[in-house]
């Protein structure tokens, strides 16, 4: 059996450690991988753990496009073989290509390609990964986050060619990571859900979930600590403390290690390095933002009249750009959600906690046009407002699921995992929007039993990791490794394959 990695900058580690753990324990020995960052590549070719057949640099593969003589014909080929049904959607996902963001600091938002330089970049990417898997001939693909043209071509073009997915989601339960087939809902969750209620019923998974859901819903807290808006710079003071002289110090030190790694380390010229010069611009920009704040702009929380809540996404990011990708307008949205209310109703509007010190006054202001939006301080927790919204409308916000837990009614415009449930309505045409909301105000009825079977199905599936951190912020080496071997045992769970010299017992 052979494995290929979606090496995603640093989950480069963890997907190496899942890998090293799969050799080790199970006797998987080949895998090839797909990589982004240099930085991921030497450390993948330094190691002496396993010996990759095959490493696909994302960044080499992007400068080809320069050369790249433009082929219709073979974008035809493309579209025909592995079009969403046109490439767009390769593209749109891409926040570098299409706004140059991660180089650039939201707002800025201008494509960085021309045309015909983004059909390039297509051809250049899909003939890498067609010629690796070829020649490769994986078994699986074990992927995370498809936020770029080579993720996202490397998905579906393994799928089509029958390869098993392997792509690791958060359950949104506390420490809790699931394998799916498809990277918008539950697959293996969801099939137990469906087909297997009495088995779960009679299950430890179903004990679990009932705690989980007690625990929860007497003392809500978000599944990822920093996601509490106590941890952001959700307020002016803390947006200011810039100013004080040794955050003045650390940033002045920070910006010229920047420059001097700008222009000493090999990625330089690579289309997802930052120039320092552009990031002294926009960290400028966003200060003087800051420093004339919003505080004039929020409204005062009133429980006791009728809202619908909103939460904004934090942007642009995958549950935008690759779950909801004809809604990644969210002033478009709000306008059209607060026309389909009821008339005496209230659309609460809170900003995400990350969002607050980068967003714009002028888009808090259009936002200010509409008569009856509410703008909430991003400061309030939505566990404080969660529980007295009548609706709750989300594009694939983590929100929406807290609310279900909390036995709320959600209208989801978006494709998550959370869809699967009956308590949650999916807006396919924004016309069908005020019918949506009409029904769920005057008959919804939570069904706990049906929430219990989902989250005990996914207590079932899901591996006990706390891959955010690890991920993320966790800088042992030997601590990442170890915290992974959950996840590589429900991987190898999944491709049917037991332990190396798992003892054999023989009947007397």
């Amino acid at each position: 059996m052979k494995g290929c990695l979606l090496l995603q900058r640093q989950f480069a580690y963890i997907g190496h450690f899942v890998a090293a753990h799969l050799k080790a324990h199970y006797g998987i020995t080949e895998f090839c991988g797909y990589v982004f960052l240099r930085s991921s590549l030497q450390f993948l070719t330094t190691q002496t753990e396993i010996t990759y057949t095959r490493l696909l640099l994302d960044e080499e593969i992007h400068a080809r496009y320069k050369t790249e003589p433009l082929d219709p014909e073979y974008l035809r080929f493309l579209e025909r073989e592995y079009g969403l049904p046109s490439l767009w959607p390769y593209l749109t996902v891409d926040r570098i290509v299409f706004s140059s963001q991660l180089v650039r600091e939201y707002p800025f938002d201008a494509p960085r390609y021309t045309h015909e330089e983004m059909l390039r970049l297509l051809q250049v990417y899909a003939r890498a990964i067609i010629e690796m898997l070829d020649t490769e001939k994986p078994d699986f693909l074990f992927c995370s986050a498809l936020g770029g043209i080579g993720s996202l071509l490397l998905y579906h073009i393994a799928k089509k060619r029958g390869i098993k997915i392997l792509h690791v989601l958060p359950s949104c339960l506390k420490d809790r990571y699931v394998l799916s087939e498809q990277y918008n809902r539950f697959t293996w969750a969801d099939t137990l859900f469906q087909n297997e209620p009495d088995r779960l019923r009679a299950s430890e998974s179903w004990n679990q979930a009932a705690a989980y859901l007690n625990e929860f819903r007497a003392k809500p807290i978000p599944y990822v600590a920093k996601l509490n808006p106590a941890a952001q710079s959700v307020t002016r003071s803390k947006q200011l403390m810039f100013l004080k002289p040794k955050n003045a110090i650390r940033s002045i030190t920070a910006f010229v290690k920047l420059l001097k790694d700008f222009y000493t380390k090999p990625d330089r010229h690579d289309y997802d390095t930052v120039h320092p010069w552009h990031y002294l611009i926009d960290r400028i920009k966003r200060k003087l933002n800051n420093l004339r704040g919003t505080d004039d702009l929020y409204d005062t929380f009133n429980p006791d009249e009728p809202f619908v809540f909103f939460p904004l996404h934090y942007e642009p990011e995958i549950s935008l750009l690759l779950l909801a990708p004809f809604r990644t307008d969210q002033l478009s949205l709000i306008k059209q959600i607060a026309r389909a209310l009821p008339v005496q109703y209230k659309l609460y509007v809170k900003d995400h906690p990350q969002m607050a010190e980068y967003r714009p006054r002028r888009f808090y202001k259009a936002l200010k046009k509409i008569p009856n939006i509410k703008l909430i301080r991003p400061s309030m927790k939505s566990f404080e407002i969660l529980p007295r919204a009548k609706l709750i409308a989300t594009i694939t916000g983590t929100a929406g699921w807290e609310a279900i837990m909390l036995g709320k009614p959600v209208i989801s415009f978006g494709h998550w995992f959370y869809n699967s449930l009956p308590q949650v309505a999916y807006c396919r045409a924004i016309e069908d929007l005020p019918q949506l909301v009409k029904e769920r105000l005057d008959h919804f009825t939570c069904n706990d039993d049906e929430l219990l079977l989902f989250m005990a199905a996914l207590f079932h599936e899901s591996a006990e990791v706390s891959l955010n951190y690890l991920w993320e912020d966790e800088p042992d080496l030997n601590k990442k490794r170890e915290g992974v071997r959950p996840l590589a045992d429900l991987v190898a769970k999944k491709l049917n394959i037991k332990p190396l010299n798992q003892p054999t017992y023989v009947r007397e």
